[in-house]
């Protein structure tokens, strides 16, 4: 198989109180599992795209063939999305806060300081419609830029790079916040791994 689900790095309770376990074994072990699954039946026998990093896929879509574009669209962006997002967080209350060094200071030249980026990031959760995303971006121009996609489209597949994302598909919080999006967003911040976004940062210049 081309692609695996990558190992959670922390348990699946060490989140707690702010995403509960039995959410994290249903969004690790069952949909990030089917994104991957779908993948690479997607793929197939396609050798080229199966040596192929997900990343380098999800930038460019348009190399896949027509036929399997569209499931490889949505599942490899799943998979590449959600690697990405447990990455993110941090377990034992040690994620949260405001990061600092050139990140903070990125952060604050852009948004005008962290508490107005956490208000657009929050809000880019809000008004995406459905299901989809929210980032923390940096743009073509090396810029921090908040976006968001649907479904399980990527900042990748249209230039840019995303150091941060959040997932607000029902299906990452409705076992905890059901219907209440805003709450889960709050609490997703006390869980963010500031040294994995600020590694991806240095990494995008």
């Amino acid at each position: 198989m081309a692609f695996t689900v990558p190992d959670l790095p922390y348990s699946t309770d060490a989140l707690e109180p702010h995403i509960d376990a039995r959410t994290m074994e249903i969004h690790h072990g069952k949909h990030h599992a089917a994104y991957v699954a779908n993948l690479n039946k997607a793929i197939g026998d396609n050798a080229e795209l199966a040596a192929k990093s997900i990343e380098d896929i999800v930038r460019d879509l348009d190399s896949v063939p027509d036929a399997i574009r569209g499931a490889v669209r949505n599942n490899g962006g799943g998979h590449a999305n959600h690697a990405m997002f447990w990455q993110s967080m941090k377990g034992g209350g040690g994620g949260g806060g405001a990061p600092g060094g050139a990140l903070g200071s990125a952060i604050d030249s852009a948004f005008g300081g962290f508490d107005s980026f956490q208000a657009a990031l929050t809000k880019a959760g809000m008004t995406r419609f459905g299901s989809g995303w929210a980032w923390l971006s940096v743009d073509s121009g090396g810029s921090l830029i908040v976006e968001s996609t649907a479904n399980q489209d990527s900042p990748l597949s249209h230039g840019n790079i995303p150091i941060l994302g959040v997932d607000v598909w029902e299906h990452a919080y409705y076992l905890n916040y059901q219907n209440r999006r805003p709450d889960y967003l709050a609490a997703w911040f006390n869980v963010i791994n500031w040294d994995a976004v600020a590694e991806r940062f240095a990494n995008a210049g």
